[in-house]
């Protein structure tokens, strides 16, 4: 009972943030992951541990009913996540003739902390169809926890599926990694604006 419960959330968990209907999600991690490559999958990973945190302690609280929020401003802020994130890979790549670089302590920290903020956001999109799931299900421990290990080896699945474009475009296609980034950050960015127009809350 205990491992089929675990295995069946896990899998919600894995189905959901993989799937192509649930885009912005995945659009999120595309264009976080949109200024590296495989060589620099160590720095990758601390990024994307950062978003994990954070939507893991807005998953747990929401789901407790600790935090209760509009879903219609979540499902408005998570593309705006997208947005700045992609506006970030872009701003950062400078002037036209400008390779993509290192980044500097206190950057890197900024981008962590960036992570974790908007990982905050995308768990209460999370708990939304966590939510739905459980119903009135008064143990909610166990789902809990494998949903979020299911949105995990998702997440990490669509890292490495980022990573491995990125690989093939910058050696394969010999694009320059600056190029290959405006690409990935240009397209995430203009299908975030799209569901911000689409998503507002404010509007009429």
């Amino acid at each position: 009972m205990f491992q089929t419960e675990f295995f069946s959330y896990l899998q919600l968990g894995f189905t959901h943030i993989a799937d192509i209907q649930g885009y912005d999600h995945i659009l999120f991690v595309t264009a976080l992951a949109a200024m590296y490559d495989v060589r620099d999958w160590r720095r990758l990973l601390w990024l994307i541990t950062a978003f994990t945190i954070g939507h893991s302690i807005t998953l747990a609280l929401s789901t407790l009913n600790v935090i209760v929020f509009s879903s219609s401003i979540v499902e408005f802020l998570i593309p705006v996540t997208i947005f700045l994130t992609a506006c970030a890979n872009i701003v950062s790549l400078r002037s036209a003739n400008s390779s993509i670089t290192a980044p500097t302590l206190v950057q890197e920290r900024g981008k962590y902390f960036a992570a974790l903020c908007f990982g905050f956001i995308h768990g209460m999109g999370f708990s939304t169809f966590l939510k739905s799931l459980l119903g009135k299900e008064s143990a909610i421990t166990l789902p809990l926890v494998a949903f979020n290990v299911g949105l995990e080896i998702g997440q990490i699945l669509i890292i490495a599926c980022v990573l491995a474009l990125t690989f093939l475009a910058t050696r394969g296609l010999s694009l320059s990694r600056r190029d290959w980034t405006l690409v990935l950050s240009g397209a995430a960015l203009g299908i975030a604006l799209t569901l911000m127009v689409k998503n507002n809350p404010f509007a009429g």
